[in-house]
């Protein structure tokens, strides 16, 4: 008999590690994927949720690891000890992200380098650290959160070092991808584009801003985390199981145009 096709979104049984899972995106998927049966371990710089902890008492099966991944030996410890707890890791979310804007002419190395160190370097990191386990498990899933800024130069805001990161980011997933289609581990990436979370309420909030990024969005609104999350949960899921190297756009229709 043919799997049911709601089935297919199932994760019972699953280890799920989400990195900047306590609010915004990475928290309305853990609720995504809790729902769908994951076992959360979540992680953060601190422990303070955006729901105020509501997910610890949603019946969900969830575990909080303290984690700075600005370094390789971070995202390896935070992987180890959720293998140390769980005995595997079967889906990777790399959410952990910062957005800032500049103007190059005077964008400092010390913005560059937190860019690029969360972006990028800890994306890889995570990753590097959560395929062994997989190649070791017989496979899993990773979902990359990437941008439409990786893909459009969106205005009227000036923020090369951004685009830059999550450009990086698309790549790096169609690469390990390729790379280990033939091990059953899948590598996608959503791309969001203007979310209502911590990191864009800034941008929604200035007059001058905000009419420009409404009017160049067809839809003609801010998405919301749980729009998001919804494609997360289908890439993770065997919902999924022939796409891999995709980078699933989310942005209203940006960059439609």
């Amino acid at each position: 008999m043919q799997t049911s096709f709601l089935d297919k979104f199932r994760l019972d049984g699953k280890v799920a590690l989400i990195t900047g899972g306590t609010r915004g995106i990475g928290l309305a998927t853990a609720y995504a994927l809790g729902e769908a049966g994951a076992k959360l371990f979540i992680s953060a710089r601190n422990e303070q949720y955006e729901d105020g902890g509501a997910i610890l008492e949603a019946g969900y099966d969830v575990t909080f690891i303290s984690a700075d991944l600005s370094s390789r030996d971070a995202a390896g410890d935070l992987v180890a000890k959720v293998i140390e707890q769980a005995g595997q890791i079967n889906i990777l979310i790399n959410n952990a992200g910062t957005a800032i804007h500049g103007d190059t002419p005077d964008f400092s190395e010390e913005n560059w380098r937190k860019l690029i160190d969360l972006n990028v370097d800890a994306v890889f990191w995570c990753t590097q650290a959560v395929v062994r386990s997989m190649l070791a498990t017989g496979g899993g899933t990773i979902v990359n959160v990437g941008s439409m800024s990786g893909i459009a130069s969106n205005i009227p805001q000036n923020q090369v070092a951004y685009n830059s990161s999550k450009a990086a980011v698309h790549m790096m997933t169609k690469s390990l991808a390729s790379e280990f289609a033939d091990r059953n581990i899948r590598v996608n990436a959503v791309a969001p584009g203007y979310i209502e979370t911590d990191m864009s309420r800034g941008g929604i909030a200035n007059p001058e801003w905000f009419p420009i990024w409404r009017d160049m969005t067809p839809m003609g609104r801010v998405g919301q985390p749980d729009e998001v999350a919804s494609a997360i949960l289908f890439l993770a899921s065997p919902a999924s199981s022939y796409v891999t190297g995709d980078v699933l756009v989310i942005d209203g229709g940006y960059t439609t145009r």
